[in-house]
């Protein structure tokens, strides 16, 4: 057959020489080599002729036979392409003609839930199957294989995958991908065996799988998987060797499957070894550095018990130091040498510190909005330096305690070809920098928070302090700009102004009954005196006005009170007519009465002072602010580890209309439990009093306590002493059938008796001097505040970087040194009247800043206490 139609074929080829082709097939005869003139492609619809010729080993003026048509064939195949391919020769032209393999047009999966449909494209992705790319049945066969192994690891063996391929137009093929996850095998007994040093309670507690318990559906820890048991293989050897069993081994591990593929039972086979102890302890290999210095870092030492997390540990300490001297790629091995005999380890720490390495370049990514120069100016570690790894971390910290970014992360790839240099990669996340103020809020003390305000922390990505706005809340009307510059200078002093102008009724946030106009400015500078520490002084001038209502407190300005020893003053007399023409006289017109503030000083009782009546209501002052502060937190906003603490004293200058000083410290402190469970403790304190003609802190700058980042469960402002209300005075139109013939305590308004020497008609009276409204908050010169709360991530919620959840326990009050006679709930600073309560908060950084929950319960709240169950916020966080 082969012979006749090469025959043919060569018929052909005489007969017509311009148009017949011989297919060159190597099944059959040799053909006789001929030059190729010209090259035609044919059969393309994707591809094109320009990457054939590219792979096609044959040019134009070769001579080729048949063994260099079926290399060349094969070359072409190579490229996987191509379903078949065929030569053929046209005279002197070479004809190849080519079937495409399909491309793919999408590619759907479905039935997917443990592992995530993202995950599994990218996975199909690196294996060659994406959509536009050339389909490949094998490759889809074999990554059906691979997926059905990772659903197998994950102790779904029922789980089944199947595909399904759909032709399409134009030689393109669409991949459904049908996933029957199946079910997790759960869990059903664990056994140890081997174990005689701890029990297997002990151990069993140590592994994240767990048998089937009561909140196994809420942690699904009962479901086996092969990488958790790898993990918990890998502490219970950790756990072992950090307690000097260096010789314990994992002799074999046993994973039994019930026949409905529903159960698995784990068996874990061990060797324990002996009890090693640490014999010599030395360093070996270019110890670049003094010994006694690397010394410092050791962990270990002769006659303890040995303990691989502290010989890693020394390690890290060790590669650490080395870095910190431009040894950034350093090793240091610590080599254990066992004598079985003594039970004894000798330990040889060997230095291999490698070239020193410098940066070349120190590069940014993820900085969409903040420019390059706001992040250089944070680096501790400089270009065409010596890379120190402490620098390198450190310019990481600082970045993150700038509060614009989420994350940073570092990387430090070598540079191709050099192995002496490094660059510096950082990249970050940015997160929304303006939290203080919000276009639109609600508070429960403020009510709706209506503003157009610029407040930004990294102002259009200069990593300058601006707000300008104008708010208006229920309480209060502000109008303000403030501009703050962190770089003023290269050394890192900073230099802000700021503009107010502030008309405050706090009567409408729990606060006794007055309202203040303030309008002022500051200019403040800040001096870095460490890395973590810095001194702040603020410069300022004040002007306020106090407005009191009508019946202020006591406090504030005192009340007056009737002197009962002139009951015959007149304000004026009531007429009284006969109207009837029956001889009695009737009232027509009631006595005009004036103002209680109305009557001569001799008709009054000097009452006690308020603030007001000593100091008047205007004040000018100029008050001067000095600040320590330090911080070790490793965030800028919502910080999990570290600490900060801050130490003022604000004074007005002597000479202003108002003299006092105010003390204020604050302190945070996170302490971790795990990874992800921190226990963060804080606290507030405050004193203030007056100076020189001024007898006490003025009431407009008194602390207050309750409600968030205060304490909790209370309302806000409510805590701690309270205002003596106004006194009032009941007016009353004594019956004028009525004779009184003797004087009392009241005071009166009285018509005499024209009939009746002695006696009065129509007496009009202001009776007993009486309370007004109950006690307002009214705040001290003391405060103390205190809580701990417990941060723990939410379950279910893969992105924790935006929220903080905790339970806390808050503590606090506010007290005065200097109470008044008649003040209800003051108290000088005492730890048995501190209020406490617990409770649940929640914090999440919004586009509009943070936005914060709380549930509080109060524990010993007094009956002067006001609390509140929910409280919520737009703007603040705890």
């Amino acid at each position: 057959m082969h012979l006749r139609t090469l025959f043919l074929s060569f018929m052909l080829l005489l007969a017509l020489p311009l148009a017949a082709q011989v297919p060159l097939d190597q099944s059959l005869q040799p053909a006789p080599p001929f030059q190729v003139n010209d090259i035609r492609v044919e059969g393309l619809q994707r591809i094109t002729a320009g990457s054939v010729f590219n792979a096609l080993p044959v040019n134009v003026g070769d001579t080729v036979d048949q063994s260099m048509l079926v290399s060349a064939g094969k070359t072409l195949f190579k490229t996987g392409n191509f379903d078949d391919i065929q030569f053929a020769k046209d005279e002197d032209v070479l004809v190849v003609t080519v079937r495409e393999r399909p491309s793919i047009s999408e590619i759907e999966i479905e039935g997917n839930k443990a592992i995530e449909t993202e995950a599994l494209l990218d996975g199909l992705k690196g294996a060659g199957l994406a959509v536009g790319r050339v389909f490949k049945r094998s490759t889809l066969e074999g990554m059906q294989l691979e997926l059905q192994r990772q659903y197998v690891s994950q102790g779904r063996y029922d789980a089944q995958i199947e595909s399904e391929i759909i032709e399409q137009p134009r030689n393109r093929v669409a991949v459904n991908i049908n996933v029957n996850e199946g079910s997790v095998a759960k869990i059903k007994h664990i056994n140890i065996v081997g174990n005689d040093a701890y029990s297997d309670e002990d151990l069993v507690d140590l592994f994240e799988l767990k048998t089937t318990g009561w909140f196994s559906f809420f942690s699904g820890n009962d479901k086996y998987s092969k990488e958790k048991l790898g993990g918990d293989l890998e502490t219970i050897e950790s756990f072992y060797k950090d307690r000097g069993y260096i010789r314990f081994e994992i002799d074999s591990t046993q994973v039994a499957i019930t026949p409905d593929r529903d159960a698995v039972y784990i068996t874990v086979n061990v060797n324990e070894g002996e009890l090693y102890k640490i014999g010599e302890v030395s360093l070996g290999g270019d110890i670049i550095l003094d010994e006694s210095e690397l010394r410092r870092y050791l962990l270990v030492g002769p006659e303890q018990t040995f303990s691989q997390i502290r010989v890693t540990r020394t390690e890290e300490f060790m590669t650490n130091r080395l870095g910190d001297e431009g040894y950034t790629f350093a090793e240091v091995n610590g080599i254990p040498e066992i004598d079985d005999e003594t039970n004894s380890v000798a330990l040889k720490f060997f230095v291999d510190p490698g070239k020193r390495t410098y940066v070349r370049r120190i590069n940014f990514r993820g900085n969409t909005r903040t420019v390059d120069e706001v992040l250089r100016r944070e680096m501790r570690q400089m270009e065409s330096a010596p890379a120190a790894r402490a620098k390198i971390e450190q310019s990481r910290v600082r970045l993150e305690r700038l509060g614009y970014f989420k994350e940073v992360k570092v990387e430090t790839p070598e540079v191709p070809g050099a192995d002496d240099l490094i660059d510096v990669e950082y990249e970050v996340e940015e997160q929304t920098s303006g939290s203080i103020s919000a276009s639109l809020g609600y508070a429960q003390d403020a009510g709706l928070l209506l503003s157009a305000n610029l407040q930004q922390n990294n102002f259009l990505g200069t990593g300058k302090r601006v707000g300008i706005g104008v708010s208006n809340s229920r309480f209060q009307t502000a109008y303000n700009f403030s501009y703050t510059d962190p770089y003023y200078t290269e050394d890192g002093v900073s230099r802000g102004f700021n503009l107010f102008f502030r008309k405050t009724d706090l009567d409408e946030i729990n606060v006794s009954r007055f309202s203040t106009d303030t309008f002022g400015g500051s200019v403040s500078f800040g001096y870095p005196i460490s890395e973590v520490e810095s001194l702040g002084f603020s410069f300022g001038l004040s002007k306020t006005k106090i407005t009191t209502g009508e019946f202020a407190v006591r406090e504030i300005v005192g009340s007056p009170r009737l002197n009962p020893e002139i009951p015959n003053y007149f304000i004026s007399e009531p007429v009284l007519e006969d109207t009837d023409g029956d001889g009695v006289q009737e009232l027509v017109e009631e006595a005009v009465i004036a103002p209680v503030s109305d009557l001569p000083d001799s008709a009054l009782q000097n009452p006690e002072d308020g603030f007001l009546d000593i100091h008047g209501n205007n004040f000018l002052v100029f008050p001067i602010t000095t600040t320590w502060r330090q911080s070790r937190l490793n965030r800028g906003l919502l910080a999990t580890r570290g600490s900060s603490q801050s130490l003022s004293m604000e004074f007005t200058l002597p000479g202003s209309d108002l003299e006092y000083y105010k003390l204020e410290y604050n302190g945070q402190l996170f302490v971790p439990i795990t990874n992800n469970w921190v226990l963060r403790f804080r606290t507030e304190l405050g004193y203030g009093d007056g100076y020189g003609a001024t007898n006490s802190l003025p009431f407009f700058e008194n602390y207050y306590s309750g409600g968030f980042g205060s304490v909790r469960g209370f309302k806000n402002n409510t805590l701690g002493p309270r205002s003596t209300p106004a006194l009032r005075y009941a007016r009353a139109l004594i019956d004028p059938t009525q004779v009184f013939d003797e004087l009392s305590d009241q005071a009166y308004l009285r018509t005499p008796d024209p009939n009746n020497e002695g006696q009065f008609l129509n007496q009009l009276a202001f009776g007993d001097a009486i309370p007004g409204d109950d006690p307002d908050p009214f705040g001290g010169n003391a405060k103390i505040e205190a809580s701990v709360e417990l941060l723990f991530p939410l379950p279910f919620i893969k992105d924790q970087r935006s929220l903080r959840s905790a339970f806390f326990v808050d503590a606090g009050n506010v007290f005065n040194t200097e109470c008044g006679v008649t003040q209800v709930n003051c108290f000088d600073v005492d730890f048995g009247e501190l209020r406490y309560s617990v409770g649940f908060g929640l914090t999440w950084i919004s586009g509009f800043g943070p936005l914060t929950f709380s549930l509080a319960k109060a524990l010993n709240d007094a009956p002067e206490d006001e609390t509140e169950i929910f409280q919520f916020s737009l703007g603040r966080s705890f």
